[in-house]
């Protein structure tokens, strides 16, 4: 599914952006081929032709506004209506693409020992624009979980261009950590201290490119253009140290993904027998 060589890629060049800037643009990764079957597969999971047991499902909003999405729904029937679908490392082609060698690279410059993760997600703003998303950290007690992760790698399954829907950040922003001890979405009183819409930054993006992500940093996005799918795959990487603190339901068990020590794999970065 990938487009470069995984052993040939500066991983370090993009990292070091990312310290600093709480993103990077990895370029295009994603192979045509490989796009297809991920959007493929998206569509056949909102459309009920795949399932698994425990996928999540969150409808969208008519209205478009993040604030009135239906919460707790669940799968709702057939329909390419649905704003996000989460626990994709189920399926196996969307697991074949957050395991890739490269993104296995990255991880582990980023994150010692066994890696789990904390989500895999698909992101959806459908043919009637979808719904915006707002200034917000991915992270704080909202999260329920011992330490705060710090790792996303951000997918693109369709053109995700300015004013379409693409990812608008505050560079530099996740150096000052969390807003609110809760995280999630930030309060406007701090958007206007901060001047968010004077610092932000557009990052268009076509379909197949990869963007590195800190959860940290101020990200949102707007409604997608009508007549135009966004689609966007994003998967949370942390350690497997990290417990779930939740008390109203059962601790949550964090899906591992990578348990060997890279050095041990290397050149080859193939699957051990």
């Amino acid at each position: 599914m990938l487009r470069v060589d995984p052993l040939g890629f500066d991983v370090d060049a993009a990292l070091a952006h990312y310290a600093e800037h709480g993103y990077a643009r990895l370029g295009l990764l994603l192979s045509e081929e490989g796009l297809a079957a991920l959007r493929e597969r998206a569509d056949d999971l909102m459309l009920g032709r795949v399932s698994y047991p425990g996928l999540f499902f969150q409808l969208d909003a008519p209205s478009g506004r993040y604030e009135d999405a239906p919460l707790g729904l669940g799968w709702q029937g057939p329909s390419l209506d649905y704003r996000k679908l989460e626990k994709l490392e189920l399926d196996p082609r969307f697991r074949a693409w957050l395991e890739n060698p490269l993104f296995e690279r990255i991880v582990r410059a980023r994150i010692a020992g066994d890696i789990v993760l904390y989500r895999s997600i698909l992101f959806h703003k459908g043919q009637a624009g979808g719904s915006n998303l707002p200034w917000h950290q991915d992270g704080g007690k909202l999260w329920g979980i011992t330490q705060e992760p710090e790792l996303q790698i951000w997918t693109a399954l369709d053109d995700a261009p300015e004013e379409g829907g693409c990812l608008e950040v505050v560079p530099g922003s996740h150096r000052d950590g969390l807003v609110t001890p809760l995280g999630g979405v930030i309060p406007p009183d701090q958007v206007a201290a901060k001047e968010a819409e004077a610092h932000r930054l557009l990052l268009p993006v076509r379909a197949g490119e990869v963007l590195l992500v800190h959860n940290h940093l101020w990200h949102r996005s707007g409604r997608g253009r009508a007549g135009q799918r966004r689609r966007a795959f994003s998967v949370c990487y942390m350690s497997a140290s990290t417990r779930c603190v939740r008390k109203k339901k059962a601790p949550r068990v964090f899906p591992p993904v990578f348990r060997h020590a890279l050095e041990a794999r290397e050149p080859h970065l193939g699957r051990e027998d």
